[in-house]
């Protein structure tokens, strides 16, 4: 059950929430009846309005909903440890080094007559990314723990605090980031690497646009992590980036709002979000919830609602 949100030292919330009709402002667009705005303002953190988030009753001041100042916050930001920063920062260099490399071997095979190809490897290319943002992110909400050796602490904390403390993100840098992200791709780039130096060039034209497929859909799912720290970032976001999120491109800031309504069981796609919309039409991740739950008995979602539950 929806918690109501108590009244906002922010008059654009508390003129939105009285306003009659409010549901009419999403509902014309692609993104109802998914969640409405009056649902959003309500029950997500209001990233866009820092007044929104400041704590206007006592209560509120010692159990926030969320934010930096929230305990389960706090204690999964502490987890991050040097071990980690490592493994993100040589993950990030090896990557680098990997997409360039293969780019300049792509630029050098390739044809006047790829080009049609290359558009259409690039278009599968973010689909696919997009669809695996989504299915990555929706397993690492929805199952597992903190507690888990290895994958909890490294690999399923940042997603716990981020409900929690959705702007976290944007006070990561580049390496914290995209770290794990950047890991993802190594070693479909490196097999690249290999064919290209070691397959003769009749052999490298069979595979070209496969490979041109492989490293497009590197790249994105390389940089989903950042499209999806722009989609958090309100402030200072450069003029190029705003205009891919408008023009729906990349996540938009608005979209990816929806995902941030408690319980955090929707949207899950973040390098596009295209196909958020007919996947929840399609109750595509419900039923695979309710398949696992079936037979694990495992409830969707359980360890993040303890960490959000933190006082």
């Amino acid at each position: 059950m929806a918690l109501p949100i108590p009244i906002s030292c922010s008059k654009r919330v508390n003129e939105a929430l009285s306003t009659t009709g409010i549901e009419n402002s999403v509902a014309s667009t692609i993104l109802a009846p998914v969640k409405t705005e009056k649902d959003i303002l309500e029950n997500s953190m209001l990233e866009d309005d820092p007044n929104a988030n400041c704590a206007v009753t006592q209560e509120e001041k010692e159990r926030p909903r969320w934010g930096p100042q929230h305990k389960g916050a706090q204690e999964l930001a502490n987890l991050y440890s040097a071990g980690k920063r490592t493994q993100e920062y040589i993950c990030v260099w090896i990557c680098i080094s990997l997409m360039v490399t293969n780019f300049l071997f792509i630029l050098y095979h390739m044809k006047l007559e790829n080009l049609s190809t290359i558009l259409l490897a690039a278009l599968a290319g973010i689909i696919t990314a997009d669809f695996a943002s989504g299915f990555v992110h929706w397993g690492a909400d929805t199952w597992g723990s903190v507690d888990l050796p290895i994958i909890g602490k490294n690999f399923l904390r940042p997603f716990r605090e981020h409900h929690i403390d959705p702007t976290s993100i944007t006070r990561h840098d580049f390496i914290e980031t995209n770290g794990d992200n950047f890991m993802i791709p190594i070693p479909f780039l490196s097999w690249m690497l290999y064919e290209f130096i070691t397959l003769p060039e009749e052999d490298v034209q069979l595979k070209f646009n496969r490979n041109c497929y492989v490293f497009l859909l590197s790249l994105f799912v390389a940089m989903t992590n950042q499209i999806h720290k722009w989609s958090h970032t309100y402030f200072g976001l450069p003029t190029w980036v705003m205009w891919l999120q408008e023009c729906h491109i990349i996540l938009p800031r608005k979209h990816h709002r929806i995902h941030h309504v408690a319980p955090h069981e929707t949207y899950f796609c973040m390098t596009t979000g295209w196909l958020n919309w007919p996947l929840e039409k399609l109750h595509f991740w419900s039923t695979l919830e309710n398949i696992i739950e079936l037979i694990s008995g495992c409830k969707p979602r359980a360890d993040d609602m303890k960490w959000s539950k933190k006082t």
